[in-house]
């Protein structure tokens, strides 16, 4: 049987679940603490005022219609059966507390077997936690959580101003890990200033914590935010499509075998953007690093073998 060249989302659903699960989309009112003042305003220096999920529906719209509606166009379009609640713009463990409760539960259904919850590293708290776990325990649901890092680089962090470093991300992990939440981390591979070391120390901090997924995404630069005037004033320079193939495929290599691969490029907005995955499609930059690790006789876990006591082996 020939080798995977990466353990791939799709096919972990599948296994875990016994046929194809699509994520569903919800957007509840929420902003970030880099924005709102708390700890920063105007957020990360890359992020509009959409936040990341551009293809949502609007936040007004209660939790449970925002579900009938996407869960109908995906069941008519894909023939699907099972879903995940993905709560995936901004920072959804920042709403408060009672709230985040409701919302919650809300989004519980019976075609729906996990609910997956993005925010940042430094709004993890135990009270959320132990209500995820009692709810978990209670309707029999899985629960994953999605933690943007971007980078292992703190000087980077600093630089984008992210609002957190290294350290707010390791604790968040830590409490995660207690509740037996599977996580995923969010990794930018090109951001201004990190390089290949940068990109290995991405994948061995992931191994080394025991993060379960990851999803990587290609740096796209949107219209009047303080990195799109950077870019326009010429402080900093996209790496070529070409490097970009070669750091993931290096990410890879590194990365513990068994963490789940959600994907290898995102897809971002064109609509106010300066710039975007190369004018290139996000498949065809995944099919052609799934042709060149091919070639190159590539595979995730290559040369993960720094853990356990890399200089007694």
């Amino acid at each position: 049987m020939e080798k995977a060249l990466y353990r791939k989302y799709s096919d972990y659903l599948r296994e875990k679940y016994g046929e194809k699960v699509y994520k569903i989309p919800v957007n509840i009112p929420v902003t970030c603490p880099n924005r709102d003042g708390k700890l920063g305003h105007g957020g990360c220096t890359f992020c509009a005022d959409v936040g990341a999920g551009f293809e949502n529906l609007e936040n007004t719209i209660p939790v449970p219609q925002q579900m009938a509606s996407n869960i109908a166009h995906i069941k008519k379009k894909y023939k699907a059966e099972k879903y995940i609640a993905y709560f995936q713009n901004f920072s959804n463990t920042y709403l408060a507390f009672e709230d985040f409760k409701r919302v919650i539960i809300e989004a519980i259904r019976e075609d729906v077997v996990e609910i997956c919850i993005s925010t940042r590293p430094d709004c993890i708290r135990e009270e959320y936690l132990e209500f995820l776990h009692g709810l978990s325990k209670e309707k029999s649901m899985e629960i994953s959580i999605e933690l943007g890092l971007q980078t292992v680089n703190y000087h980077s962090l600093l630089y984008i101003n992210r609002g957190h470093t290294l350290a707010e991300f390791i604790d968040a992990v830590l409490r995660i890990k207690k509740y037996g939440f599977d996580i995923c981390a969010h990794l930018i591979l090109n951001l201004p200033g990190d390089n290949m070391t940068d990109v290995i120390e991405n994948a061995k901090v992931l191994s080394a914590l025991g993060v379960q997924q990851v999803k990587l995404h290609a740096l796209y630069v949107m219209r009047d935010t303080v990195m799109g005037r950077q870019y326009e004033a010429g402080e900093f320079k996209i790496i070529s499509v070409e490097a970009y193939k070669e750091r993931v495929i290096t990410f890879l290599e590194y990365l513990n075998p068994e963490i789940v691969v959600q994907r290898l490029i995102g897809r971002a907005p064109e609509e106010n953007s300066l710039f975007v995955n190369w004018n290139m499609s996000w498949w065809r930059i995944r099919d052609e690093i799934e042709a060149q690790m091919q070639q190159q006789g590539s595979y995730q876990g290559k040369r993960a073998n720094y853990l356990n006591g890399k200089a007694l082996k």
